[in-house]
């Protein structure tokens, strides 16, 4: 867990250096996959999969978090991933990705947060009910982002595992090209 807290610590600082280049949102992108990975399975991401894992003394083990006891909500998504395919250079598309609670408790969404400013997501603020659908609004503002764009929006839910991810991805050309 501490590996993912580092990860996703980088994460946040690439984030706030821009949004302008696209190869480091490329590598931003695959990170939060590893961060996910982490997530999901409790184990180690490494850049070289092949390559042997470092040994570190570490005197507080790491616990992957525990499944919460009880019935849960669940997101079942239509889709995860949006392709607005090639867009203008400063065009602010959307789309809107639905969802329904397949699980067995009112969904609670308490955050999301996209991988740049560019991109802004809403989510709705009130329980989801069980068999009810939801949906999640999100932005992208093209605005000097030319190229291939891979925006991420992670959500944060009373779900197992806690978060979700959506994504959206765009070609963006400068006019006349």
């Amino acid at each position: 867990m501490k590996i993912a807290k580092i990860l996703l610590g980088v994460i946040v600082a690439a984030g706030m250096v821009g949004c302008g280049n696209s190869e480091l949102e490329s590598r931003i992108t695959k990170l939060e996959g590893k961060v996910a990975a982490l997530e999901g399975k409790g184990g180690v991401a490494r850049a070289n999969p092949t390559a042997q894992p470092i040994a570190v003394n570490n005197p507080v083990p790491a616990t992957p978090a525990e499944k919460p006891e009880g019935p849960l909500p669940a997101f079942q998504f239509e889709e995860k991933l949006h392709d607005f395919g090639t867009i203008k250079d400063g065009d602010v598309v959307e789309h809107i990705f639905s969802f329904v609670n397949n699980g067995q408790a009112p969904l609670i969404i308490t955050d999301a947060k996209a991988t740049c400013g560019c991109t802004v997501p809403e989510w709705p603020k009130t329980p989801i009910a069980v068999g009810e659908t939801g949906q999640i609004k999100v932005r992208f503002n093209s605005k000097n982002k030319p190229g291939v764009q891979n925006k991420t929006v992670t959500l944060t839910a009373n779900t197992w595992p806690a978060t979700q991810r959506v994504q959206i991805k765009a070609n963006v050309v400068k006019e006349g090209e």
